[in-house]
């Protein structure tokens, strides 16, 4: 099928959550991407957006996480506060999708400045809930463009935690959560199946190679000895999308 990158990452991300019950998602590609699922392979999927909207069931993509179609159907809308601390600290939500500015190989964020924290060169929106979302959050997706100025060796400032310095630190801190399991990119994926919990390189989009992935990564990238091509999106996947999700192609 002839796919965007977006479309890419927005399928791809999709098949990721086949399974999930309780999905915290923002707007943009992972909305997509959760109503995709929602209308394919996981109809019994529960949204969960930040603004204190649970099982959400949007009838059109929504500009932000406070546009009121999200309300429409909702199983329960609550407030911020009451969302976070009794279904996101609670233990309740199964997966989450993130993104940021910056990422480093053991899947710390970074959404606050780039450069020095005091007089930074660009200075980014910020938290907002994404380190309770990382911390809490059962399991952590993360879709995001595979750039040399995203993919770090050292992140100007961690945002939200990943797995800290690899291995099972998080763990010895007590973070509930086990932390990012899969990166999604328009070029790649990874994951961290490793005791070190370092970020490998999975499968690779057709017309990509090793040597062109490496290129844009700041470290030395570990690659699996089973690695593959990327399965393109099918023509239904695609018509979802297309056809339901994002007719006036804004995000694909």
């Amino acid at each position: 099928m002839n796919s965007t990158p977006s479309e890419l990452m927005i399928v791809n991300a999709s098949r990721a959550l086949k399974g999930s019950r309780v999905v915290f998602v923002g707007v943009g590609l992972p909305n997509i991407a959760c109503n995709l699922a929602r209308r394919s392979h996981s109809p019994d999927i529960e949204l969960v957006y930040e603004s204190g909207v649970f099982g959400a069931q949007p009838a059109r993509l929504p500009l932000s996480i406070g546009d009121p179609t999200l309300v429409s159907n909702a199983t329960s809308v609550t407030s911020m506060a009451d969302l976070f601390m009794y279904y996101l600290q609670g233990g309740l939500v199964d997966v989450a999708l993130l993104g940021g500015a910056q990422i480093d190989r053991f899947g710390n964020l970074n959404t606050t400045v780039i450069g020095d924290y005091a007089n930074p060169k660009v200075r980014l929106p910020g938290s907002g809930g994404a380190c309770e979302i990382a911390i809490n959050a059962k399991e952590i997706l993360m879709i995001m463009r595979l750039k040399g100025r995203a993919f770090v060796d050292k992140l100007d400032f961690i945002t939200s935690p990943g797995h800290l310095d690899g291995g099972n630190q998080s763990a010895k801190l007590g973070i509930p959560g086990k932390g990012p399991s899969l990166v999604i990119t328009d070029r790649a994926l990874f994951d961290f199946n490793n005791p070190e919990k370092e970020m490998t390189l999975i499968e690779i989009a057709a017309g990509e190679t090793v040597e062109s992935i490496q290129a844009d990564i700041g470290w030395t990238l570990r690659v699996s000895p089973d690695l593959k091509e990327m399965t393109p999106p099918s023509q239904e996947e695609l018509d979802i999308i297309r056809l339901q999700l994002d007719i006036e192609g804004l995000y694909r």
